[in-house]
């Protein structure tokens, strides 16, 4: 990860255009080629960014971040102040809480949760960034990746795309679609998620947990 503390002014040209005008950002570029600009402001949400696949082009005095699609982020440095890089090796991924890496094993369990004739192909089916929760297939036998969350974020949203983004550049998966299930999703995830081309099933744990007792009861 590389991270450069820089006063800097940014344009953004694609679908929608915007400008921030010149101040003092961190400028975060990450092992998958993401380019993300951060302010000192938020907890997470960067001002703006460009995500993976594309291609940071330096010249002195500026950056130029181009996607697949054309789309330009601009980044124009009047000052660096700090350009540091580090390794972070491979990451683990978040480790579920109980309840989360139960409902993660009761779908894997009822893959009919999603829809008639799905079926599972693995679970922690692992990527170059992490695992992803489930792997399936629907009833056309199309690849889905299920991302599984006690209560579904923003955070959780991002974290499927970039692992589809992945996915889908492997041929033997392509197309992959994207599903997020969580007990409670929230508006926003929902709103982020639907924008994406992410289906969205909000999950009953208890009436999931009833279907593992009633296979587990003899009489």
């Amino acid at each position: 990860m590389r991270l450069v503390i820089a006063r800097c002014s940014v344009d953004y040209v694609g679908r929608l255009s915007a400008h921030l005008p010149p101040a003092t950002r961190l400028l975060m570029v990450k092992a998958d080629g993401s380019v993300s600009i951060h302010a000192d402001d938020r907890a997470y949400k960067p001002l703006n960014w460009m995500s993976p696949p594309c291609k940071l082009q330096e010249a002195p005095g500026v950056w130029k971040v181009v996607n697949k699609a054309g789309e330009e982020l601009r980044i124009t440095l009047e000052e660096i102040f700090q350009d540091t890089s580090y390794e972070l090796g491979v990451d683990p991924g978040l480790v579920k809480d109980g309840v989360e890496a139960h409902l993660q094993e009761l779908l894997a369990a009822h893959p009919a949760t999603f829809g008639e004739g799905w079926s599972l192909v693995r679970r922690e089916y692992m990527t170059a960034i992490g695992p992803v929760d489930l792997l399936c297939r629907d009833a056309a036998g199309g690849a889905v990746a299920v991302e599984v969350k006690r209560r579904g974020e923003i955070d959780g949203v991002e974290q499927l795309t970039r692992y589809l983004e992945l996915m889908n550049r492997d041929p033997l998966l392509a197309p992959v679609q994207g599903v997020f299930a969580a007990q409670e999703i929230k508006p926003q995830a929902r709103v982020l998620a639907t924008d994406r081309g992410i289906r969205c099933v909000v999950v009953d744990y208890d009436k999931l947990r009833g279907m593992e007792r009633n296979e587990l009861t003899l009489f």
